[in-house]
């Protein structure tokens, strides 16, 4: 076989600005001097093509004429050193499918099967540099060796293409199908070490349970008329560490817990239902569709029209792989509201994310662990390119920083979609299968990659890792999938549909077969990407862009037609039965053979203790300069402007966002939540936002539970959603919660939990806002050096609510000189966690609560006012309290504010400094046109607000103190550029 090697490279003269930027990096994030950088992507193509062939894929596919140049040879050889960078064999490789597909189509012949495509890049750099210094730009910038092979080279090496495709030609290339039997009829100690050496993440009574499972007479005999033996095989064991897994089965928020607080002891039966469903069940909305039961939540947003929505996290992906980590994070949760009921049309994307401090000294990080500052660049890039390549506008998100996340990254992505509420006689929201219903898997191919994916999420990161856990997505494969299901959905032509996530076919096929009771599958016909999977591989590799459809076998040629029009692959796996089995066989042979009942009711229920101790005393009060404060916690990383994230994603894709991430005169103050308006013609508007804080739950995970829950609502109500119409999300990510010799801490993690999930119901029901869907990520924890670093307790709120116009939409910005400045709701004595203290070294004060019934009243109150027209501007009041919702307001809007500290509405004597920064919940900062204040102010008489001052046309923020004289006045413009410079890219 021939192995040809094609570079790629601009034309002298034509600007590389990935060189460019890599330069930039080099000199900023590695302290390292280089002359210049420029890239080079490189093609190794391996295949018995003519060469007159070859010349046409170099010349009429790979090189833009324009602005490249190409050659079969090296294109450069003024340079000091180069570094190549590709893909290791087994993980994914877009580019290079792309490539194979556009041979094809240039050709006119299919791209031969023996073949490979293997892409690089070179960075070519000058300047001069010790071994020991292109080592730390390769992996430290370039490279990530988890994932990722390089080649260090000077102009006198010669190529590497022999030993790069070397590998890709031979990976997975094995004789026929293994299947491996387990003996479990061996001691305790011996259960757990093949549980932790098949990464099946499965604690000993749950190994216990399914040995003894296999050791039943009547399960015995019906695996023998099968041909198994009473051994269970590598499919079976590796099934139900998928399907038994803390990411599938929430174990955790199932357990029975002993929880003990002040020397009383209180026993939960599920955190779960006892606190998270029960709140819902509570509310009792009537606009709820569909809970807690299939992918994401379902509420209705019309009379004719659903909403759906879910959040994921894709934490340790992250950490190992921050672009392709996010990348597969986004397209996954995509796949979530594709996958409910009969299938969501997608319409936004939201993104959280929580990382080390950017400035975070490389030097103090272990080999293995890549720097904050290349996880966030990672992490972003990846959810660009699956938003935007997908097609779906990024409207809402929020970048938090903090040392504990250096080591675990926290990556929340989420996906909210619309469907008609009856599609040809069916209510859109209800699965049905019927036996005979057969088994299609639709999309992507699967591979190696993701494999363990979901038992690889239940436990802890250490300094090793293996590459089968990650995953990277391919976005442009997602999107035709995507339309070519909703054109089938629309047609009617399937049952049922679920997404192909964690655990792959073994989770999706296995949770659909629960409506028929049961399924039969042929492995081996799963479409792979290369030979050589085993059929455990194929059963539960979490390989991306794929889709799980129950069609009926008298639709299955009409199905299969909408596939083939949009170039999507689908092929018929199997079929679902009532035998209540699932049976899964490789080439006739069974090779796994449970039933239902056991795969989905088996599991034991965790018995776990909880307990809570007090929060230490805090140190004194101390009243700092407030500017000097103001101007730190502006210019705090996590109070700074995103714009440079923000400006990088799409969100005027489909035409629909009403109200953008940035507002205001320049288009670049920080918009409370999103307003979208998704049915063409119609004036009804989907409101998106979100609450997090986890600085309060580093003193009490109750407060930081109940002010989520008050932000995420409150930010919705800030735009004009209703606040009746408003529902939400958790997501939980801890560390490990449970009590062992090995976790001494154990107890206390999980008491924290208990508190986080009372102050979730008592937010809940308290505001009116039910749950309608959540997910939890435990064992966010890093062993290194026998140490165990975890993160603080982080829970994300996310919120989905209604706007009946949104023509009545408000935003953040002030908008005229004259106006009049209202502060609604009462500030208190609530310091703790506060960025005022972060910025000054203090530890003072209580994390702030919330009097859910008054915020409730006063967000129906403002909502009336909305309705009436009568509000100009609308700003929570989160991190950093009044004087930073003032100044963002006032710059937002490129005008100046007064306010009169002496007007202020207070709960008890407060200094001036806690009038300006302490972060007391349920309070919003709105300005009123002044022929409009009165009627303002009899709408909110039911609810306390004190009015404060006057925007104005001078460019300042001015803030009168208690003694009537000035205590702070400064250019807003020099305080807008002081909260843009942090992340100013």
């Amino acid at each position: 076989m021939k192995i040809y090697r094609i570079e790629v490279g601009f034309k002298e003269g034509v600007t590389d600005a990935l060189g460019e930027s890599v330069k930039r990096s080099i000199s900023e994030d590695l302290m390292i001097d280089v002359d210049g950088v420029r890239t080079v992507e490189v093609y190794t193509i391996a295949a018995d093509f003519a060469e007159a062939d070859i010349i046409r894929i170099k010349d009429e596919l790979l090189t833009d004429p324009v602005i490249q140049i190409s050659s079969e040879r090296a294109l450069f050889s003024d340079f000091d050193l180069a570094i190549e960078v590709g893909y290791k064999p087994g993980v994914t490789d877009n580019v290079a499918m792309t490539t194979k597909e556009g041979i094809a189509d240039l050709l006119g012949a299919s791209f031969p099967s023996d073949g490979a495509v293997h892409t690089s890049r070179i960075y070519l750099i000058d300047g001069d540099l010790t071994k020991e210094e292109a080592g730390a730009i390769a992996t430290g910038l370039l490279a990530n060796p988890i994932i990722e092979d390089y080649f260090i080279f000077t102009p006198k090496d010669g190529s590497h293409k022999e030993e790069i495709i070397k590998g890709h030609l031979s990976a997975g290339k094995t004789k026929g199908y293994r299947v491996v039997e387990v003996d479990l009829d061996v001691s305790d100690d011996e259960l757990l070490r093949i549980s932790s050496e098949g990464t099946l993440s499965l604690a000993i009574k749950e190994m216990v349970a399914i040995r003894d499972y296999f050791k039943e007479k009547e399960v015995i005999r019906e695996r023998k008329e099968v041909g198994l033996s009473a051994k269970p095989t590598d499919v079976e064991l590796e099934m139900l560490a998928q399907t038994w897994s803390e990411h599938c089965k929430h174990k955790i928020f199932n357990a029975r817990i002993v929880y003990e607080e002040d020397g009383k002891t209180e026993k939960i039966d599920g955190l779960f239902s006892t606190y998270i469903k029960r709140a819902t069940e509570e509310v009792g909305k009537d606009f709820l569709v569909s809970v807690f039961e299939d992918n994401a939540g379902i509420i209705s947003f019309t009379d004719d029209y659903n909403l759906v929505f879910k959040v994921e996290t894709h934490n340790h992906p992250s950490a190992l792989d921050p672009y392709g980590g996010a990348l597969t994070g986004i397209v996954g949760v995509n796949r979530d509201p594709l996958g409910t009921g009969l299938g969501a049309d997608l319409i936004f994307n939201t993104d959280v994310f929580c990382f080390g401090p950017p400035d975070f000294p490389s030097g103090k990080l272990p080999s293995k662990v890549l720097s904050p500052k290349r996880i966030f660049k990672g992490v972003r890039r990846g959810v660009e390119h699956g938003g935007n390549k997908m097609g779906i506008p990024t409207v809402n998100g929020a970048i938090l920083f903090d040392e504990a996340y250096v080591y675990n990254p926290l990556v929340y992505c989420g996906t909210g979609g619309i469907m008609p509420k009856v599609i040809k006689g069916r209510e859109s929201h209800i699965k049905k299968i019927e036996d005979g219903d057969l088994i299609v898997m639709v999309g992507g191919r699967i591979g190696k990659d993701g494999i363990h994916g979901a038992t690889f999420s239940s436990v802890k990161l250490e300094e090793t890792t293996s590459t089968a856990a990650v995953q990277i997505g391919a976005p442009i494969v997602q999107k035709k999938m995507m339309d070519a299901l909703l054109e089938a959905r629309d047609e009617a032509l399937f049952d049922a549909i679920t997404d192909n996530g964690a655990g792959g076919l073994s989770s999706s096929v296995g949770e659909m077969a629960e409506l028929s009771d049961g399924c039969l599958v042929d492995i081996e016909k799963a479409p792979v990407k290369y030979p050589g999977l085993d059929p455990w591989e194929l059963w539960v590799s979490e390989s991306q862009e794929r889709m799980t459809v129950a069609v009926s076998p008298k639709k299955v040629d009409a199905f299969l037609n909408v596939m083939k029009k949009w170039d999507v692959e689908a092929t018929v796996i199997g079929e679902f039965k009532s035998s209540g089995k699932v049976h899964v066989r490789c080439e006739g042979k069974t090779v796994l053979f449970l039933d239902m009942e056991f795969v989905h009711g088996g599991l034991p229920k965790d018995e776990l203790v909880a307990k809570w101790s007090e929060p230490k005393e805090t140190g004194p009060f101390e009243e700092c300069d407030s500017l000097k404060s103001l101007k730190a916690i502006l210019s705090s990383y996590n109070v700074c402007s995103k714009e440079w994230v923000i400006r990088q994603y799409d969100h005027e894709v489909k035409g629909a966002s009403v109200v953008k991430p940035l507002v205001g005169a320049a288009e670049d103050g920080p918009s409370d939540a999103a307003v979208l308006k998704p049915l063409f013609g119609r004036d009804e508007g989907v409101v998106v936002s979100n609450g997090i804080n986890p600085s309060f739950g580093k003193i009490d995970p109750y407060a930081m539970a109940v002010s989520a829950v008050d932000e995420a609502v409150r930010n919705a109500a800030c735009v004009g959603a209703d606040p009746e119409h408003i529902a939400i999300l958790d997501n939980f990510c801890w560390g490990n919660p449970i009590l062992s010799f090995e976790n001494p801490q154990g107890d206390f993690k999980l008491a924290q939990l208990v508190r986080a999930a009372k102050g979730c119901h008592d937010a809940a029901v308290g505001l009116g806002t039910p749950f309608i869907s959540g997910k939890d990520s435990f064992h966010n924890e890093y062993e290194l050096g026998g140490e165990t670093l975890s993160i603080p307790p982080t829970l994300l709120i996310s919120a989905i609510g209604r706007i009946g116009d949104v023509r009545g939409a408000v935003t953040m910005d002030a908008k005229r000189a004259g106006d009049k400045v209202y502060l609604l709701g009462v500030t208190r004595s609530e310091m703790g966690g506060s960025h005022y203290n972060m910025v000054n070294g203090l530890d003072f004060g209580k994390a702030p609560l919330l009097d859910a019934p008054a915020a409730r009243r006063m967000y129906n109150l403002l909502h009336s006012a909305m309705n009436e027209g009568l509000v100009a501007s609308c700003h929570d009041l989160s991190e950093g309290g009044l004087a930073v919702a003032a100044a963002e307001t006032a710059f937002a809007g490129g005008l100046g504010m007064e306010i009169d500290l002496r007007n202020l509405k207070t709960e008890g004597d407060l200094t001036e400094a806690e009038m300006l920064f302490s972060e007391s919940n349920a309070r919003l900062l709105v300005t009123v046109a002044p022929d409009k204040a009165e009627s303002f102010e009899a709408k909110m008489a039911g609810s306390p607000f004190s009015m404060l001052g006057k925007i104005k046309d001078e460019p300042l923020l001015a803030v009168i103190g208690r003694s009537g004289s000035a205590i702070l006045s400064y250019d807003i413009f020099e305080l807008k550029a002081v909260w843009k410079a942090p992340l100013d890219w």
